[in-house]
């Protein structure tokens, strides 16, 4: 059985509600890196074949996360902004094609896309503050839209999408779903199968638990070969390792995408941290998650003066919530909670909380004293 209070053993009187932005790592985590760095340190890379056989479970293990067909469809990237660079720029974009994204998205899901205008190809954002989000980004596609582009959960708002009702409507259009899933992946179950998507990419260090400088690019197989490499090197190619062949083609897997040395270092990191996600299970992640949300959510409800921002429906809650206290500005709000290490983030014109399944009750119930304090100034 997993012991939590000893994976994440935190400073005393630290009340970390940052997920959102970057998460600490569980014991595991550390240990692995500093076992990692004491190999370093001894012997060096003379145990290299070890550290491919751990890259290795990391990639079964993001197979599984994302419930790919394949660990072939996996490719490991620095982050969602280089795998979102590699499908803007890997497509062959026609004059006049359009992109469809919302108007809630975190900059690297809309300056690619928008990077595009010199192939004239337009973007169109879509509003989400209506009843039927889905249906207001489907009824913006027309035959001129070759993708949508959509973040599986909004980072300020923390509204979730219906996946598989976007990918069944794409699916019926014609048009590509691509989906940043850093908001979701290792908060809540995701599936690239049931959303019928063609790309989905996350970086590890939000809910993954994992470091910065490596995530997850997942490239369905019938797309791996008609997006046009940019980048080139000795690991992306069908017969990496053999230095000597004069003759190359790139990998026929999504290692395609991966033109150089691996960030080793990063994967003993994320890997120990999946592992524990797995141990856990995503169902009772989630359902752990769900209950701390709905604490902070009930508790902020019964303040006077507090607003909760987003949707309040249980199906459009993943792990953020935002809020404000009174109507001006919040910024002085904030650095209060900061001062009392509450770690949390101003975002979307409010405070945004994001607890993960592992946070303990006490943090729930001081950050909410906290406010309950500030409310009442």
């Amino acid at each position: 059985m997993v012991e939590l209070h000893d994976e994440f053993p935190q400073a005393p009187g630290l009340r970390y509600l940052n997920h959102a932005a970057v998460a600490p790592w569980p014991r595991r985590a550390a240990e692995a890196v500093a076992a990692f760095a004491q190999q370093n340190l001894a012997v060096g890379a003379r145990d290299y074949p070890q550290w491919l056989e751990t890259e290795r479970r990391l990639r079964e293990r993001l197979k599984r996360l994302l419930n790919a067909p394949s660990i072939a469809d996996v490719a490991l990237v620095k982050n969602t902004s280089e795998a979102l660079s590699f499908v803007a720029f890997g497509l062959d974009w026609r004059e006049g094609d359009e992109v469809v994204i919302s108007d809630e998205e975190f900059p690297s899901n809309r300056v690619v896309w928008e990077a595009l205008q010199r192939f004239d190809v337009q973007v169109r954002q879509v509003g989400l503050k209506g009843d039927d989000p889905e249906a207001d980004l489907l009824q913006a596609c027309n035959g001129r839209t070759r993708l949508m582009a959509i973040s599986a959960v909004q980072y300020a708002s923390g509204l979730r999408l219906d996946l598989e009702r976007l990918g069944q409507g794409c699916e019926q259009r014609g048009v590509l779903l691509c989906i940043d899933a850093i908001q979701q992946l290792g908060a809540l179950p995701f599936d690239v199968q049931d959303s019928r998507c063609a790309f989905a990419m996350a970086d590890g260090h939000k809910w993954l638990l994992g470091p910065e400088g490596l995530g997850v690019f997942y490239c369905r197989r019938d797309l791996r070969e008609r997006l046009t490499l940019h980048e080139y090197g000795w690991h992306m190619l069908e017969h990496a390792g053999d230095y000597d062949r004069r003759e190359w083609e790139p990998a026929r897997s999504a290692r395609r995408f991966e033109c150089g040395s691996p960030n080793m270092l990063g994967a003993v990191a994320l890997e120990a941290s999946l592992s524990l996600l797995e141990e856990v299970g995503m169902p009772k992640v989630a359902r752990a998650l769900g209950e701390r949300i709905d604490v902070l959510r009930e508790g902020l409800a019964r303040l006077p003066g507090i607003e909760l921002l987003g949707d309040a429906r249980p199906e459009r809650r993943a792990g953020i919530l935002t809020f404000r206290i009174g109507d001006g500005e919040q910024s002085g709000h904030f650095e209060a909670l900061k001062q009392a290490q509450v770690v949390c983030a101003l975002r979307g014109g409010g405070i945004r909380l994001s607890p993960h399944f592992y946070t303990p009750q006490r943090v729930l119930d001081e950050t909410l004293d906290l406010v309950r304090g500030m409310a009442r100034r």
